[in-house]
């Protein structure tokens, strides 16, 4: 049987009417069943009790779990010494329960596996109630105890050949006797099972005349031996148990279960999936222009733009929440900006890129950070990499000593570039650049002494440009020239950065 943790509740008792205290479980029917399933115990069980680990937590029915322990020993809940007073004591319990819940016999079942599966063969038959689930039971239970010596002179008293051959017959005569013979007889074996030639097959026969008697055949590469049978057919036993306790009684005849190869080929099912998964790798996921991947922004409402070639509409999340799903323009570009302002802190956006079928691509990680700032440290309309001191990589910044931060007006000595930061991996094909050119009417921009474009300055001295067009995958140095009015360029500043992803392009003229 499977572990588990039981959290179903239940009541502790003993019932001392009989001539032996037979100890028990009970609980309680649930959704107003009119069952009782009656478990007994296999060996090796804590506390005794069988089936008592969890697994029969969602049952609706009553269920009574009666302990096979007497005087210290397990019994079969047959006899002590050859005294079967203590069966007929357990069997008291059983009817005092059901007489308490204002059950008949048809209303129950009887339920075990191994040792439990005899007595519930045994109980099920000689006091006839109307269903019997008997897993892997032993019918010659003396023969079968003298593997175990202290068991079998606790039940026996003399361990002799006579006493012996009575065990032995204790289940076997039932069945010759043809007792009980309108009950509904469930019994579950396996060729895998060590005891199946000597304690089930040559008894099967015996069932003839029965008129619902099912024989299960569990051959299965999962059993390896007695103890797997039980665990390996759990699921259809409680099946099969739900189905009784609503008062149906399947009528299975001689079947088996099992047949699972472990080692099929899946190769067929495995391409089949990966062509049709709804993730298709070879689907560029979109590309994220702004903000720029870890970028620190200094306002609040930010504007998402990027590429998406082939898509219909990107899909935009936070922390797992769903938070739009703009669509994507024919040329393969798309913009959204939120409705509400963002948060103070960071922002771990992902955005996917879904097709006209409804294919999705890989992420694209669009982490950014919104920090608290003014126009004295944020120039208006522009937002910028967080970097706390001038890059030594850029051309253009303070002289030394100048006391301006990175983001303050420069002199006109130069611009300013933030966006990208010195030696970046920018997703391709489109790249913008972004900076400050404090007293500057224009900056232009050349990479190779070719002239890129130009981009106007803002009264703040704020710029920024995106170039349109799609840029080569692979590194790039760009001169950024500012020029005041009626004055020529200042020095250059030179930003280098490496374009990536720029085979997702869409089509369009190159510079």
């Amino acid at each position: 049987m499977p572990k588990a943790a039981p959290t179903r509740p239940f009541e502790n008792g003993i019932d001392a009417s009989g001539t032996y205290p037979v100890e028990y479980r009970f609980s309680h029917a649930t959704k107003g069943s009119q069952h009782l399933v009656v478990v007994f115990a296999n060996f090796s069980v804590p506390g005794d009790y069988g089936w008592s680990n969890g697994v029969f937590d969602k049952l609706r029915a009553n269920v009574l779990w009666i302990r096979d322990r007497f005087h210290g020993k397990n019994s079969y809940y047959l006899c002590k010494g050859m005294d079967f007073g203590l069966e007929q004591s357990v069997a008291g319990l059983i009817s005092n329960v059901l007489r308490s819940l204002g059950l008949t016999p048809d209303q129950c079942t009887m339920w075990g596996g191994s040792k439990g599966g005899s007595a519930a063969l045994y109980f099920g038959l000689k006091y006839g109630y109307r269903n019997i689930v008997s897993i892997v039971p032993q019918f010659r239970i003396g023969t079968y105890i003298l593997k175990y010596p202290s068991v079998a002179a606790h039940i026996m008293g003399d361990v002799t050949e006579e006493n012996t051959r009575a065990v032995d017959d204790a289940v076997p005569a039932l069945v010759r006797a043809g007792a009980n013979r309108g009950a509904n007889i469930y019994l579950l074996s396996s060729p895998q099972d060590e005891q199946y030639p000597e304690q089930v097959e040559p008894f099967l026969p015996l069932f003839a005349g029965y008129e619902n008697f099912n024989f299960i055949f569990s051959d299965s590469p999962h059993i390896s031996d007695h103890a797997r049978v039980t665990s390996r057919n759990v699921p259809m036993l409680m099946g099969l148990l739900n189905f009784l306790i609503d008062g149906v009684a399947p009528r299975l005849g001689f079947v088996c279960n099992g047949g699972e190869r472990p080692d099929a080929d899946r190769s067929g099912i495995t391409s089949f999936l990966r062509a049709t998964a709804k993730v298709q790798p070879g689907f560029a996921a979109p590309t994220v222009l702004t903000p720029a991947s870890g970028e620190t922004v200094y306002e609040q409402n930010v504007v998402f733009r990027g590429s998406a070639p082939g898509a219909v509409r990107v899909s935009v999340w936070e922390r797992g929440k769903f938070l739009a799903s703009p669509e994507v323009a024919p040329d393969g570009s798309w913009s959204w900006q939120r409705d509400q302002a963002w948060s103070t802190g960071d922002h771990p956006v992902r955005i996917l890129a879904v097709d006209a079928v409804g294919y999705q691509s890989p992420w694209t990680e669009a982490d950014f950070t919104v920090a608290e700032g003014s126009p004295a440290t944020a120039p208006a309309g522009f937002t910028g990499m967080d970097t706390a001191e001038p890059s030594p990589r850029m051309s253009g910044t303070a002289p030394v000593g100048n006391t301006y931060p990175q983001h303050v007006a420069a002199p006109a000595l130069g611009p300013v570039v933030v966006r990208p930061a010195p030696g970046q991996y920018v997703s391709g094909p489109l790249v913008s650049l972004a900076g400050h050119a404090a007293g500057a009417a224009h900056v232009e921009f050349v990479e190779d002494g070719l002239r890129l474009g130009t981009a106007p300055v803002g009264p703040d001295g704020g710029w920024s440009w995106e170039s349109g067009w799609s840029w080569t995958q692979g590194p790039h140095a760009v001169e950024v020239h500012a020029f005041a009015p009626h004055a020529g360029p200042t020095p250059p500043a030179v930003v280098t950065f490496t374009v990536v992803n720029a085979e997702a392009a869409p089509s369009s003229p190159g510079y």
